[in-house]
This record gives structure tokens, sequence and C-alpha cells, in this order.
């Protein structure tokens, strides 16, 4: 069981030491981010002079050698800690983005492609595990939190910038969008660097014994249950940018531009009122599995929304209503899971291993955002309703085996804060 001393035991969630240095760099890596995620495609083709064709064979190939660096990364986690690899990843993307438009052979670009790939595939990783190792409790899902409400502002913000920059000065612009994106990991780097770690706990299954390989993840059943759940929500997080705009176009025949009405809201949602969600949900004292599966059924009743309209299909102005509901009930179930979810695997993590463990969980997300297009495609091409309600049945399936594993959970995960603390701060009218 955690420890809680001070400050943290009486409010549940202590600050961690270089606080808002960390959520700095991680708002200004988001823009760096955002400029150019977006255009992934026609940026390495204007900074390399490539051809499109070779720019995504190596895109593809980079991305998939990135995925099976993954358990190496959480190895290192364990090994160095996740501070140090994390100041390596910003380093390697930096160094990176620095070289791409020096890059105008297809050897070099491979190269510089694939090194970048391996620390941007593991990145999240990476991050995940240093946000379990500089906070306990209630602060890791604080964390939680405002590292996905910067991350969503971040990336709107940097294609934003990006495209008045293109507007301005044409492609050309796009090799000092890269010089841009190496000072933005560069700098963010450096403000992470003085962020400090909590001294490792000293209790759980691996107290005093040296760090285990992936073995443990593999006998770890409830963990391995918690990540299969944890596919079946992340399926749901790849809709909105995969399915989202083909149903609209192929079902519904409605305009493209709805697409982006949808993205534009998700985003603002996200970035504006993100924090505040989390915040009231971590409040109410809800354990971090319910508060998880919550998100999850969020997003059925969302995914069943979208059945309900293609079924219907009523006309353009009714369209576009539904259409922004079911988008605010998608983004509300992002914003409770999200944060539960993540400081839930940090915390089921041991802490020894935790970068493994972290390792295996993010291959979910990694695994259903590789599965999501041929699988919503070959479901759309039947009927567009399908896909959704594939999904629906899936977001159920994740909130029913959240609450099923939650006595099985290591405590101190299951719960932002130790029952014995909550029940302590508690009236003595109430807790009689």
């Amino acid at each position: 069981m955690a420890v809680f001393r001070g400050k943290a035991s009486e409010a549940g969630e202590a600050k961690v030491a270089g606080e808002r240095s960390l959520l700095l760099g991680i708002g200004i890596s988001a823009i760096g981010i955002g400029m150019y995620v977006p255009f992934s495609l026609v940026f390495f083709h204007h900074v390399t002079g490539l051809s499109f064709t070779l720019v995504g064979l190596v895109m593809t190939v980079t991305g998939v050698a990135g995925l099976a660096f993954m358990p190496l990364a959480g190895s290192a986690v364990d090994r160095f800690g996740a501070k140090r690899v994390n100041l390596v990843l910003y380093g390697i993307r930096a160094l990176g983005f620095a070289l791409y438009p020096f890059a105008g052979s297809l050897p070099a670009f491979a190269a510089v492609a694939l090194v970048t790939a391996l620390a941007d595939r593991s990145f999240s990783v990476v991050q995940q595990s240093l946000i379990g190792e500089v906070a306990r409790g209630a602060a890791r899902d604080r964390l939680q939190a405002s590292t996905r409400a910067l991350q969503n502002a971040g990336m709107g913000a940097g294609a934003l910038l990006v495209s008045g920059v293109l507007a301005l000065w044409g492609t050309g612009a796009f090799t000092w969008t890269a010089w841009a994106n190496s000072l933005a990991f560069a700098l963010a780097g450096l403000l992470v660097g003085r962020v400090r770690p909590v001294p490792a706990e000293q209790s759980g299954p691996c107290a005093g014994r040296p760090a285990a390989g992936y073995r443990m993840v593999l006998r770890d059943r409830p963990f391995l249950g918690l990540t299969a759940a944890n596919f079946l929500t992340a399926l749901g997080y790849s809709a909105l940018s995969v399915l989202f705009p083909l149903y609209l176009s192929t079902w519904l025949a409605a305009p493209d531009s709805l697409t982006g009405a949808a993205f534009t809201l998700n985003t603002a949602l996200c970035a504006g009122i993100g924090v505040l969600v989390a915040g009231r949900v971590r409040r109410s004292g809800a354990r971090r599995t319910r508060s998880a599966a919550l998100g999850a059924l969020l997003f059925a009743a969302a995914f069943a929304g979208q059945i309900v309209l293609g079924t219907l299909r009523p006309g353009q102005s009714a369209t576009l209503v539904a259409l922004l509901v079911i988008v605010v009930v998608y983004t509300l179930g992002e914003l409770v899971h999200s944060p539960s979810g993540g400081a839930l695997s940090v915390s089921a993590a041991p802490e020894p291993v935790r970068g493994r463990y972290l390792a295996t969980y993010q291959l979910s997300y990694s695994l259903a955002t590789a599965l999501a297009p041929s699988l919503f495609t070959a479901l759309l091409a039947v009927d567009g309703r399908l896909p959704w309600a594939v999904l629906t049945a899936a977001a159920l399936g994740a909130a029913l085996a959240l609450l099923r594993l939650e006595r099985h959970l290591p405590a101190e995960a299951v719960h932002a804060e130790p029952p014995a603390a909550a029940a302590a701060r508690l009236p003595a009218t109430a807790a009689a």
C-alpha cells in the first residue's frame, strides 16, 4: 500500500516538484507534433524532396519497426528510470527533425525516419512511466487529465500555426517547420528535465527484489485483462479519425465539412473542459475502474447514437445537430475514461517493472490503431451501421471487464487515494 505523507495524506494529491515545467514541456512538444502530424506525407515530401510513394513506404516500415521497439523502451525505463529515457527520446526527436531537411536521398531519409520513429512510438510508454515516477495517488489522475488537455490544445495550435505559415510562405516553409519542431522538442526536454521523481515506494510484490522481466507481466492475469479491456476501448478512440469521415461521406452522404466541425468540437472540449471534468470525477471519490467503465459506457452511448442516426437518416439540419450531440457524448466519454484509465494502468504496474508493464499496456493502443482502418472499412462495406455496432459491443465489453477486474487489481490502483486516508478526512458524523 502506498504511503502518503504531509499534504499528500491531507489532500490526496500533492503537487509534483517541477510540475509546471513538466506540463509546459508537454504543451510545447504537442505544438511541435501538431505542426507535422496532420500533414505527414506532404510534410516529409517537401522536406526531403522524395516522392509520396517512397515517403509513405518509409513511414509504414519505420512505424512497424517502432512498435517492435516499445518493449525495449519499457526495459530501458526499468533500468535507467523514466526521466532519463524521456530526455533521451526528446533529444532523438530534436536531432531527427533537425536532420530531415538534409535527408534528400532514400537511405538518408529511411535512417533518420527509423531513429525518429523509434523515439516517437516509445514516447507514450515513457511519458506514462514518468507520470508514475513523479506523482502518487490522485496526483497521477490530475497529471493524466492535464497532459491530455495540453496535448489536444498544443496539437490544435501547432496545426493552426503551420497552416498560417504555409498560407504566407508556401510549401517551402516546411523546412523551417522541421527546424521549429526540432527546437520545440529540445526546449521541451530542457523543461521536463526540471521535474523531480518522488522516492521509490518500498512496498508491493516486487519490494526488495530485482526487477523481473516480461515473464512477470505475462503471469499477471489481472493486468493482462486490463490491457485487453483497454484494447476494446482503444478501438473507440480510433473511430473519430478513421471511421467518422468515411461514415459521413458514404453512408450519410453528409458534407465533408462536418468532419472538420466534429474534430474542432472534440479538440476544443478536450482542451477547454478536460481538466474540469477529470477534477469532478476525481473529487467524487469514484474508483478508477468505475470511472473508466463510465467513460466506456459513454462511448457505447455515442456509438449507439450513430446506429440510430444511420437508420433514420434525417434531413441535413437534423443530421448536423445529432452528430454534434453524439460528438459531445463521445468526447465526455474520452474525458472521463482517459485520466482514470491511464492512472489505473500506471498504478497497477509494480514499480520496479513499471516500464515493461506500461509497454505491454500501450501495445493495446498501437494494435487498435493499426487494426482500425482495415476493420472499419471492411465492416462499412457491408453496412454503414455495422462498425458502430461492433464498437458499441466492444465498449460495453470493456466496461464490464473493468468492473469484474476491480477486485483482482491492487487496491492502490483502483483507488486514487487509499480508502483509510479518505475515511480519515470525513466528518465524525459521516464516518459514524
